[in-house]
């Protein structure tokens, strides 16, 4: 889920990026990429119109470094910002949540990924259990036992793929991967574990 900069809010969170610590354009854009965990990443066209307007309003400064324009927060900025301190506060609080938000889409998905593959595990031993009306050769058992094993590689392979796309964008739009979701994700591979292993002793 996407946050939502309401009318002045991107304007507030701008001046306090700039507190932190002066910044050109691209890096503005970065920071907000990254406290939004990637959900929102602004274009040049957004950003700059806004750097000029609070520069016209005395509460941004501007050099060049180089190529770069470096922007920075003059002490009427720091003003603005003191007097909205607590729309500031109800800001940060919505791009926590928007991130919580992300890591339960995460756990989500991983947990749903265990159920498919406990389905699938369920299946095949429910298949390799099943009574049949007379004893296949042999032979055409063991090409049986390779067949499964061979879709067994699939949807494995197919499970570790999906997860590790998830985590990996997760992570790369600037999300935090918690201790707790590595360790919920541990568990469940464990429980995953136990049940293929009694599913081959029955």
């Amino acid at each position: 889920m996407s946050p939502v900069f309401s009318h002045g809010d991107l304007r507030l969170y701008l001046l306090h990026l700039l507190a932190e610590e002066p910044r050109h354009g691209y890096d503005i854009m970065q920071a907000l990429s990254d406290r939004t965990g990637g959900t929102y990443t602004p274009s040049a066209g957004t950003i700059y119109p806004r750097l000029a307007k609070l520069e016209e309003e005395g509460l941004v400064s501007k050099s060049v470094d180089g190529r770069k324009t470096v922007y920075a927060i003059t002490d009427a900025g720091r003003d603005e910002l003191a007097r909205r301190a607590d729309d500031l506060v109800g800001i940060e609080a919505g791009l926590t949540d928007s991130i919580r938000l992300i890591a339960e889409e995460v756990r989500g998905s991983v947990a749903e990924a265990m159920r498919s593959l406990r389905a699938d595990l369920a299946a095949a031993g429910t298949t390799r259990t099943a009574p049949t009306s007379a004893e296949p050769p042999p032979d055409d058992e063991k090409a049986r036992s390779r067949e499964q094993l061979r879709r067994a590689d699939v949807v494995i392979n197919d499970f570790r793929g999906r997860v590790r796309a998830d985590l990996r964008t997760y992570v790369a739009r600037g999300g935090s991967l918690t201790a707790d979701v590595v360790a919920d994700l541990e568990r469940q591979l464990e429980d995953a574990t136990r049940t293929l292993s009694l599913s081959l002793r029955g």
